[in-house]
C-alpha cells in the first residue's frame, strides 16, 4: 500500500509564496517521477510541474519562472515552491507518483495524493 500525503496549501495574497510538500510512504522500492497537478471546479486536472528520477523537470507555460519543482534527498518526497502567486493559481493541488515499484506489486503503478487547497486572493 502506497500513500501520498500533501501539505503546505493555504490562503495567500497575490504576489506571495507557498511551498507544497508531498511525501510517499509504503513498501516503495523506486519511483520514476513525481508530478504536481491542479484542478478547479468544472475543469480538467492539469499538469503543473513534473520531475523525473534523474532530475529533469517540465513546467506548464503558465507557471514557468514562478514555480520550482524539486525532489527531496529521500527521493520519495517532492516539493513545489510557488512564487509570485496569482489569483488564477487558485486550485486544489495534487501530487502524483509515477511508475512506483513496491515490494508487493509486479508492475509499476501510479498513485495520487488527496490534494491540498491553494487559494490566492487579489
Amino acid at each position: 500500500q502506497v500513500q501520498l500525503v500533501e501539505s503546505g496549501g493555504g490562503l495567500v495574497q497575490a504576489g506571495g509564496s507557498l511551498r507544497l510538500s508531498c511525501a510517499a510512504s509504503g513498501s516503495i522500492l523506486s519511483i520514476n517521477g513525481m508530478d504536481w497537478y491542479r484542478q478547479t471546479p468544472g475543469k480538467q486536472r492539469e499538469l503543473v510541474a513534473a520531475i523525473t528520477s534523474g532530475g529533469s523537470t517540465n513546467y506548464a507555460d503558465s507557471v514557468k519562472g514562478r514555480f520550482t519543482i524539486s525532489r527531496g534527498n529521500a527521493k520519495n518526497t517532492v516539493y513545489l515552491q510557488m512564487n509570485s502567486l496569482k489569483p488564477e493559481d487558485t486550485a486544489v493541488y495534487y501530487c502524483n507518483a509515477v511508475g512506483v515499484k513496491t515490494t508487493t506489486t509486479r508492475i509499476n503503478l501510479n498513485y495520487w495524493g488527496q490534494g491540498t487547497q491553494v487559494t490566492v486572493s487579489s
